[in-house]
């Protein structure tokens, strides 16, 4: 990875963390040793709108109303793809939304982390990943020797905010996250990772083509591939906010995406 060794090594010991994987041991053996505390505090993230301004700067447009083709989609570059996310109409959630929510990070990383949708936070501040979830998301980052801005590119299945009736956040139907594919698909070519981890089921049934009512449970645990990249499914840093006693299981994911990377060097 490409930070430093000092700034990995203070990070590691201030999450109370050995070696976070050995090449010659299983990936699971290392994770069962060497939890780090994923919900402590973090405190060398830089700010979300600071990540965001340096890594994906916003496009001040007024974008016209537009859905084009997949075969569009796939030749277009950074901006020409930004664009056509701020002006997407191909469903219905541009209806409600308020901002888009394209991605955040490093356009060259190794590393790209793929989740649902946005929610509440994220509809309001055009960036994936804020709030609790994202300092959650941050802390795994960190733990890995990665930072929104550093060897990592963070984007959603869907770039606009699901809700129901009640105006809740809720799981993107099949439907929306189809009409979203084209625009991920492109994000992922453009930054060319060497490993993707899905975080939740939503990024990887639409990722893996899996049925829709598959289970993460079923999903970790093991390398999948997409395009001949390895794909690790864990779960979604929400859901790790609900069941606190379930992220020594996504450490253990984290440590096998990790195992997967070194075998790709």
């Amino acid at each position: 990875m490409n930070s430093s060794s000092g700034r990995r090594d203070q990070v590691i010991a201030e999450m109370g963390l050995g070696p976070v994987w050995n090449k010659r041991r299983q990936a699971a053996d290392a994770s069962a040793a060497q939890q780090p505390d994923l919900l402590a505090p973090v405190e060398e993230a830089p700010p979300v709108a600071a990540a965001a301004e340096q890594a994906s700067p916003a496009i001040h447009l007024e974008a016209p109303p537009a859905a084009p083709p997949a075969g569009e989609v796939a030749r277009m570059d950074w901006d020409a793809l930004q664009q056509a996310v701020a002006g997407c109409v191909k469903c219905r959630l541009c209806e409600t939304r308020t901002h888009t929510v394209f991605g955040v990070g490093d356009r060259k990383a190794k590393w790209m982390f793929i989740g649902e949708g946005p929610g509440r936070n994220e509809d309001l501040q055009g960036i994936p990943f804020v709030g609790p979830a994202g300092k959650l998301l941050d802390n795994m980052l960190l733990a890995m020797g990665l930072s929104r801005t550093e060897n990592a590119y963070i984007a959603n299945v869907v770039k606009c905010r699901p809700t129901d009736e009640n105006v809740r956040d809720r799981a993107p139907s099949p439907e929306e996250a189809g009409a979203c594919m084209p625009y991920l698909q492109r994000q992922i070519e453009l930054v060319q990772p060497v490993v993707l981890v899905a975080l939740g089921k939503t990024a990887a049934v639409s990722l893996l083509d899996l049925p829709p009512d598959s289970a993460v449970g079923k999903l970790r645990g093991q390398v999948f591939h997409y395009r001949d990249m390895p794909l690790v499914v864990t779960y979604h840093p929400a859901y790790l906010l609900r069941r606190l006693t379930e992220k020594g299981k996504s450490w253990a994911d984290l440590c096998l995406a990790m195992h997967a990377y070194a075998g790709q060097r």
